[in-house]
């Protein structure tokens, strides 16, 4: 789209009205549907859906086959992996109409997802949590932790820089950018 602050390849739809902010790059067989919110400096991979209403931060990164649909909110700096997938409704029927049924996903600031994950409609991901590839998030994940598996469990917690944390004890510091955390329970907060 010429003229535009964002880039969109020629192989992809955007429909209207949405809003697209600066910087965007839109990549190959993408579609993106009206209603729609993208931030600045995002990076929509190849094969991409955004479905009406979904609304995406700040330099989010989609990889290619993914699949955003109604009811999902990515904060700012949001990784999707490639082919992971979200869900909108609990309890899907072909012949069955459910639009009105559509939970919200949050995906909140920093939080990464990995390859092929499945992400079940209606929970929060927490700040800086990573969602290893091929797990089935069915709970809410709490800030900075690190869930794997099927259905995924905590296996550890994460730094805002996308190092694991060493647990000893109750304080936790980043062997490699030095940030330090306390652990208050099952709450992990930046010391």
């Amino acid at each position: 789209m010429s003229g535009t602050p964002y880039f969109v390849h020629e192989s992809s739809y955007v429909d209207e009205p949405c809003q697209i902010g600066e910087g965007t790059k839109i990549w190959h067989f993408s579609h993106v549907m009206k209603d729609s919110v993208i931030g600045p400096r995002c990076n929509i991979g190849q094969n991409v859906v955004i479905s009406p209403g979904v609304r995406l931060g700040e330099g989010c990164k989609i990889q290619n086959n993914v699949s955003l649909y109604t009811g999902v909110i990515l904060e700012d700096f949001v990784f999707c992996g490639p082919s992971m997938v979200f869900t909108n409704v609990v309890n899907p029927r072909s012949e069955v109409a459910r639009k009105d049924e559509y939970k919200t996903t949050l995906v909140k600031r920093g939080a990464s997802i990995g390859a092929n994950a499945t992400v079940v409609c209606g929970i929060t991901i927490g700040q800086y949590a990573f969602i290893g590839a091929g797990a089935v998030v069915t709970r809410d994940v709490p800030d900075f932790a690190l869930v794997m598996g099927n259905p995924a469990r905590r296996s550890g917690w994460m730094c805002r820089c996308g190092i694991k944390l060493r647990t000893n004890g109750r304080t936790m510091t980043c062997e490699t950018c030095g940030t330090r955390y306390d652990l208050h329970g099952d709450v992990l907060r930046l010391a």
